[in-house]
């Protein structure tokens, strides 16, 4: 039986119509706006002796399930966000018109609430005894079977409540990411950082190298960009504003392509830390990855896409240069486009752009899939590196640290740079690979610049996403997301042109 089958009108969609309006016959509101609810399941399994000793009234509520019926006695089950019961409906305890109204109109997937006692039944099951018992919504579509329904991953993620409410491991996921976002903003001002809010929408998208969304501000007549940081060019002002310790959580936007591991929407976090360095960045994050592994999951050790890989203790450094030079024969100093280019087809790893800076990048990329991490990565060339601070002993290296986790980069820091004059020329450099047609080109951001000519402290900057909960859980990113991005399913909604595509 298919998803689409299930979820689809029919003559069991048609019977359970009949039974709303029967109730709302009968003098019955379906959808009260109000319940009386006074205990969770939760809250009952943990008081049970005492409430079954002194045969205590409560009153519960949730969705039922389950129902099967034995003459004179049905039996059902009722789950609400704390767990699952077991109820029981007797005509001798109900009455005779209730107990009737119960068989005939009430189905699973309904939302009850429910009177009664507790009891134990003779197998061992916590049960409740219901005295009395409420419509509070009445389910017109049937849930779909939980062996047959919702295999479709497109189906899974299209009616993602289903999905939930079918498979309690999934719920479970998306409560350990809640912890996970809890635990960081715990550690961040634990350590003294204070939590801010900055721009979603921006003039030039700065931060990162990725092809922005556009939009436009009517009032203004102006085309924005949703962000592609979490306000990494803001929160560097905050530090010229007199801020010495800043972070953020929040959404970015990225006009990229599609997989299980990519989305165009998700969560990161970047904090900044005036008079800090990218060393100090780098114990700080290790400390932090550590509090959320433990906190969150009990355990340092972890398994993602078939790597294992362990958390705990002190993490070494690998540097890019040689890391590349080691697994490529190719030294990204020294080589010329046409070299990497050359090895990059020995290699059958596809690349986008001519530019160096982008082959550059695909070759590293190629380099850390067979790395288990984590490890440190260091010394990147500042051509990769635009927003970070030269070393002094090689101006051609930066300052900045990658985390590197089964194989995928799962955290970005670095020496801030603060030099106006360097940064000027940073942007002009990349101004010209918009210029040559680069999608991902960081946009030149000149009143960042003017704010370096009025002084900023020395910063370290860092910032990681979800990818890092979704390596924890080995689950594609788009699994981790509460509701993923869809294409519509009506043929004309797919058809239909954007107006912004049109005017592009």
């Amino acid at each position: 039986m298919s998803a689409e089958k299930n979820l689809a009108p029919g003559s069991e969609r048609e019977e359970r119509l009949k039974k709303l309006e029967a109730l709302k016959a009968a003098g019955i509101n379906p959808y009260p706006a109000k319940s009386q609810r006074n205990y969770s399941i939760a809250q009952i399994f943990s008081d049970m002796e005492k409430l079954e000793a002194n045969q205590t009234k409560v009153i519960i509520a949730g969705r039922l399930r389950e129902v099967r019926g034995h003459g004179n006695l049905t039996f059902a089950h009722l789950e609400d966000a704390s767990g699952r019961i077991q109820l029981a409906f007797s005509q001798k305890e109900l009455g005779h018109e209730s107990y009737k109204r119960l068989v005939k109109l009430i189905d699973s997937g309904d939302f009850l609430e429910t009177a009664g006692t507790i009891f134990v039944t003779h197998s061992g099951e916590k049960s409740l005894m219901v005295s009395d018992w409420k419509v509070l919504s009445k389910a017109i579509a049937p849930i779909p079977n939980a062996w047959y329904g919702l295999k479709d991953e497109d189906e899974r993620y299209r009616h993602r409540y289903l999905d939930i409410l079918l498979n309690p491991e999934i719920k479970d996921i998306f409560y350990k990411k809640a912890k996970f976002w809890e635990v960081t903003r715990d550690f961040m001002k634990r350590h003294g950082f204070l939590e801010v809010e900055t721009p979603t929408l921006e003039t030039t998208t700065g931060g990162a190298e990725a092809n922005p969304f556009r939009t436009h501000h009517d009032d203004f007549d102006l085309d924005v960009f949703l962000r592609i940081s979490v306000g990494e060019l803001w929160q560097k002002r905050l530090m010229a504003a007199g801020f010495e310790k800043v972070f953020e959580i929040g959404r970015v936007y990225r006009n990229e392509g599609s997989s299980p591991d990519h989305l165009q929407e998700f969560t990161n976090m970047e904090f900044y830390w005036a008079y800090a360095n990218y060393e100090m960045g780098m114990k700080l994050t290790q400390e932090l990855y550590q509090e959320i592994a433990l906190k969150v999951f009990g355990r340092t050790k972890f398994s993602t896409k078939g790597t294992e890989y362990d958390l705990a203790g002190d993490w070494p450094k690998l540097d890019y240069r040689e890391t590349v030079l080691e697994k490529t024969g190719i030294d990204i100093l020294k080589a010329s486009e046409e070299e990497i280019k050359s090895k990059l087809d020995e290699l059958q790893v596809k690349y986008e752009g001519n530019n160096r800076e982008r082959l550059m990048d695909t070759l590293w990329k190629y380099c850390r899939k067979s790395m288990a991490g984590p490890v440190f990565l260091v010394n990147h060339p500042k051509l990769v590196s635009p927003l970070s601070k030269a070393k002094p002993e090689n101006p051609e290296l930066t300052e900045r640290f990658q985390i590197i986790i089964a194989g995928s980069e799962v955290g970005n820091g670095f020496s801030e740079l603060n030099d106006p004059i360097d940064q000027r020329q940073r942007f002009e450099l990349q101004q010209k690979l918009i210029d040559r047609g680069d999608k991902e080109a960081m946009m030149p951001d000149w009143e960042f610049v003017e704010m370096l000519e009025h002084g900023m402290p020395p910063t370290c900057g860092f910032g990681f996403g979800e990818r890092l909960f979704a390596f924890m859980v080995d689950k594609p990113v788009r699994e981790t997301t509460l509701f993923p991005l869809m294409r519509p399913k009506r043929e004309e909604m797919e058809k239909k042109d954007s107006p912004l595509k049109k005017n592009k």
